[in-house]
């Protein structure tokens, strides 16, 4: 079986080998965990960004740049395309584990989640448990890990604190902006499987999403790039599902079906004093569906792009 965390281990050795080109920087830490700031304290970007994605992924996917139009608007753009989507959508780029040491905290990602098993459920669905002997991680903070952080994630791996590889990105910085566009074929799967589709029977998955400029202030930045998946990202899939369930799945999974739709993510966000999990469960998506069944070859499609709100956010 093939193992994320291996193949991860070539996007992260490129970083590493090429500090200068991608405008990152590692170090090491007293236990001997490798940790590569994307963002905090490097300037990174674009190219920093692309492979930060890939890393999320488990190497399971690739990923380019592109422009693309949103109605008078042209912006840069993520795509992203796997032929492995539960296990690299929903096995490895979920942020399904929020790692807590003390005041640390990080939503965190990446194929280090297939070796802790991180969240139990999502890795007993999609029936994978990776065995590696290096460890992958990647964490969305402000802060960088100590060596009681490295320590205890290495512990959950199962690996030794000098194979743990701690990736730091965070929002207001062009790569974390580029690695949230990046989930764009992520968040639809999750809001696919929330909504009831088996992630086994998605056997290809694509999407595009236009990529925010980053923003000084990370809540802020964070919502601006939430809008660019609500109102830019388009979600491509290839089902093993009857086309009555993907008729069904067309019309409740878009950011259309969103109670407050048209809202600016700070706007919601604001409205419940930026308690996320006061969300409707419907604002964690994407705009616009593209379903094909393999079983009939029929496409479906429902939701849209919505560049009149992507303006607005963009602050034009």
């Amino acid at each position: 079986m093939v193992s994320v965390n291996r193949l991860s281990m070539r996007l992260v050795k490129e970083l590493v080998d090429n500090q200068e080109e991608y405008r990152v920087k590692v170090e090491k830490l007293a236990c001997g965990a490798t940790v590569i700031d994307t963002g905090l304290e490097v300037a990174g970007g674009y190219m920093a960004g692309l492979k930060l994605t890939e890393i999320c992924l488990g190497g399971l996917a690739k990923c380019w740049l592109t422009y693309q139009v949103y109605g008078d608007l042209e912006l840069p753009a993520i795509v992203v395309a796997t032929d492995h989507p539960a296990l690299s959508l929903l096995g490895c780029q979920l942020a399904g584990w929020m790692v807590k040491v003390g005041d640390f905290f990080a939503a965190s990602s990446g194929p280090a989640r297939a070796l802790a098993l991180k969240p139990k459920k999502v890795f007993e669905k999609i029936g994978y448990k990776d065995e590696h002997s290096e460890a992958v991680i990647v964490m969305e903070t402000s802060k960088k890990p100590t060596d009681e952080v490295a320590q205890k994630v290495a512990a959950e791996c199962k690996v030794s604190p000098q194979n743990l590889y701690i990736v730091l990105t965070t929002t207001a910085s062009m790569a974390g902006s580029v690695q949230v566009s990046g989930r764009v074929a992520e968040t639809g799967l999750y809001r696919l499987e929330y909504l009831g589709l088996d992630p086994n029977k998605v056997v290809f998955a694509s999407g595009s999403a236009p990529i925010m400029p980053p923003h000084p202030d990370t809540g802020m930045a964070t919502a601006k790039e939430e809008d660019a998946l609500i109102y830019g990202g388009v979600g491509c899939y290839v089902i093993d599902e009857e086309d009555s369930k993907l008729m069904e799945y067309v019309s409740k999974a878009p950011a259309t079906a969103w109670p407050e739709y048209g809202k600016t993510s700070y706007e919601a966000l604001k409205a419940v004093n930026f308690d996320w999990s006061k969300l409707d469960p419907s604002f964690f998506t994407i705009g616009k569906f593209v379903m094909t069944s393999k079983r009939s070859g029929k496409t479906y499609v429902g939701g849209k792009v919505n560049s009149e709100v992507l303006k607005k956010t963009l602050q034009l």
